[in-house]
C-alpha cells in the first residue's frame, strides 16, 4: 500500500516520476548507463526531492526557459559548506521545471568517489568524476552538464566571503569551446546561509584527504546534525546562452578572458538576486 502523502505533495512526486519517464537514457543490460546513473534512482528519491523542492527550500527559479535543448553547460556560483544542495536543487529545477526536463550531470571534486557509500550514491544520482575526459564524452550525448569553477575555495569558506565570487577554473571555457557547447550562467541565492560557515580547516582537511574541511555553526559541535542546513529560500537565475567562437587551444590569456565574462554575468544575476530578496527565508 503506497504511503499516504498529502494530496498537494503526491501529486507533484507523480509528475517527478512521470519526468524521469520522459528521459532517454541509453541503458545497458543492468539498467545503467555508461557512467553509472540509475534513473530508478532517482524515481525512488521523488519524495525526498520533492520535500525539499518544494517545502523545505521553497525553490524558485528565474529565466529557466533560456537554458536550450541539447548539449549545455550550466555555470553557478558554489557555497555550502556541508551538502552540495546548489547542484542538488539546480539539477531538481532542471528536472521539475525545465521543458522539456532535463537530467543534469555534475561534475564531482576528485575526492569525492574515495568518501565510502557516497561514491556509489552520486554516481547512481548522475554526477561524474569532473574529468575533462568525462565531461566531452556528456557533452557529445548531449547532455545537460553542471560545473561551478570555484570548486572548494567557493563551497567551504566563511560567510564573511558569501557571494564573493573565488577565482574560476578555465576548464570549462576550453571545453565549451572544444565542443562547441553553450554557457548558460547561473546565480544562486541561499546556499551562502544553509550552513554559514566559520572557518575553513584546512590542515583538518589534509589529514582525512580532503583540500578543505569546514567549521560552522553546527558543525562539527553537533556531529552528524551539523549537517541538516537551515531552511533558507533558494532562487536561481538563469542568464542568457553564451556560444563563444575558438577551438579550444587558445592562449590562456585568450581563454581567461572569456571565463571573466561568464564570472561577470554570474555577478550580474547574484547582485540582482540579492537585491530581490527581504530575508534568508523568505
Amino acid at each position: 500500500m503506497p504511503f499516504p502523502w498529502p494530496l498537494k505533495l503526491r501529486e507533484r512526486i507523480e509528475e517527478i516520476e512521470k519526468r524521469y519517464d520522459h528521459i532517454a537514457a541509453q541503458l545497458n543490460e543492468y539498467g545503467y548507463d555508461p557512467f553509472g546513473l540509475d534513473p530508478k534512482l532517482g524515481k525512488q528519491l521523488a519524495p525526498t526531492m520533492a520535500i525539499l523542492y518544494d517545502y523545505y527550500f521553497r525553490v524558485e527559479t528565474h529565466g529557466i526557459e533560456r537554458v536550450p535543448t541539447g548539449r549545455v553547460l550550466l555555470i553557478g556560483n558554489h557555497a555550502g559548506n556541508t551538502i552540495p544542495f546548489d547542484g542538488a536543487l539546480l539539477a531538481a529545477a532542471m528536472l521539475i521545471e525545465g521543458e522539456p526536463p532535463r537530467l543534469c550531470r555534475g561534475m564531482a571534486e576528485f575526492y569525492l568517489p574515495s568518501i565510502p557509500w557516497w561514491n556509489e550514491l552520486i554516481h547512481r544520482a548522475g554526477a561524474v568524476v569532473g574529468t575533462p575526459e568525462n565531461c566531452v564524452q556528456l557533452l557529445e550525448r548531449e547532455e545537460a552538464i553542471i560545473v561551478m569553477p570555484e570548486g572548494h575555495r567557493g563551497f567551504i569558506k566563511p560567510y564573511s566571503q558569501a557571494y564573493k565570487l573565488q577565482r574560476f577554473g578555465t576548464g570549462f571555457v576550453r571545453l565549451a569551446l572544444q565542443t562547441r557547447t553553450p554557457i548558460v550562467p547561473v546565480g544562486i541565492i541561499g546556499s551562502e546561509e544553509q550552513s554559514p560557515g566559520l572557518y575553513d580547516a584546512k590542515g583538518i582537511g589534509r589529514l582525512i584527504g580532503a583540500p578543505a574541511f569546514p567549521i560552522t555553526a553546527t558543525f562539527p559541535l553537533l556531529g552528524v546534525l551539523g549537517y541538516v542546513p537551515f531552511p533558507v529560500k533558494y532562487r536561481y537565475y538563469f542568464g542568457e546562452p553564451i556560444l563563444f567562437e575558438g577551438e579550444g587551444n587558445e592562449s590562456d590569456e585568450s581563454v581567461q578572458e572569456r571565463v571573466d565574462i561568464v564570472r561577470d554575468q554570474i555577478s550580474l544575476l547574484i547582485e540582482a538576486g540579492l537585491e530581490e530578496r527581504t530575508s534568508w527565508f523568505s
